[in-house]
């Protein structure tokens, strides 16, 4: 009787869930625009989107190509933002940089969720010793700093576009495997899970079906607010010359190359900084009001976005 009512329930919420994603989506994006630091965070991060897919019309020069007779001008209207030390635009260098740097981002990113949320899910969902292992993995992940960790990977790795977006993508996996762990041990528990396994539903068919689904508000919230975590961790790597190399253009690298001309010429270093600041702040604004709008309760207990 009890199998009978818990199946009744279970479909009865996912008829009701196979209504709601359009309203709820609606509400979603009603609830992030009514949060003004979340839109000025996504204009921001459209901005640097654009310029980095229309580089090529953004600016005439090429970003690799020298001019040693045009070395560190001051911005002028030949060179909006000057030269650097080898006579190469900064201004192309931001725009084709803006291309390595998010794409480093965004793939290090796609790392951490591949790999962490498989392994949070099986860890919390079947327990034991498989959770056992996981969590013992991650606890000596999580005793490094994730800049130390990344650090420590390239020197094992060696440097490269590559082995970057691999070291920093490892070193958010234990956030991605800390979170859909705590919404695992939350959701196995639930009503649906359980009509299904009364069901006869084997455990790699519930986490797809239903565990992972659920778990997936948080998760991109912790993936938009990763992806300013791993370009600050890989701009640091660039700026030690661990990062992506010469004469590649790549925002960390360009802030490393501008340290000596700090106090000479300070625009080496100075928009680079400024454009991975904006970004950063841009993914982390963008992240608070997703995290917001996701849950209605955050939202409502906020004086005014």
């Amino acid at each position: 009787m009890r199998d009978g009512v818990a199946v009744y329930r279970a479909k009865r919420d996912i008829r009701t869930a196979d209504r709601a994603p359009k309203h709820h989506a609606t509400g979603v994006w009603a609830r992030f625009c009514r949060n003004r630091g979340a839109v000025i965070g996504l204009v921001v991060l459209t901005a640097f989107v654009v310029v980095a897919l229309v580089a090529p019309l953004a600016t005439s020069y090429d970003p690799e190509q020298t001019r040693l007779e045009e070395k560190l001008r001051e911005p002028s209207a030949a060179h909006v933002l000057g030269t650097d030390t080898l006579g190469r635009d900064i201004l192309a260098r931001l725009a084709y940089g803006a291309r390595f740097s998010l794409f480093i981002g965004f793939a290090a990113v796609a790392i951490g969720l591949v790999i962490g949320v498989p392994l949070g899910a099986i860890s919390g969902f079947y327990g034991g010793w498989p959770d056992l292992i996981i969590q013992r993995v991650i606890d000596v992940l999580l005793s490094l700093p994730g800049f130390l960790l990344a650090l420590s990977l390239v020197a094992v790795l060696g440097v490269g576009i590559l082995n970057v977006i691999l070291a920093v993508g490892l070193g958010i996996v234990p956030a991605f495997v800390r979170l859909v762990r705590a919404s695992t041990l939350s959701i196995r528990s639930r009503e649906y899970v359980e009509a299904s396994r009364a069901g006869g539903a084997g455990g790699v068919s519930i986490i797809w079906q239903h565990v992972l689904p659920n778990a997936l508000g948080p998760v991109v919230v912790q993936a938009t607010l990763g992806l300013g975590a791993t370009l600050l961790t890989a701009a640091g790597l660039g700026f030690l010359g661990l990062g992506v190399q010469q004469p590649t253009p790549e925002w960390g690298s360009m802030l490393g190359e501008g340290r000596s001309y700090i106090f000479s010429n300070p625009n080496l270093a100075t928009f680079p900084g400024i454009a991975i600041f904006l970004t950063v702040l841009g993914f982390n604004l963008a992240g608070d009001g997703l995290r917001d709008a996701l849950d209605p309760t955050l939202d409502r207990a906020r004086p005014d976005a």
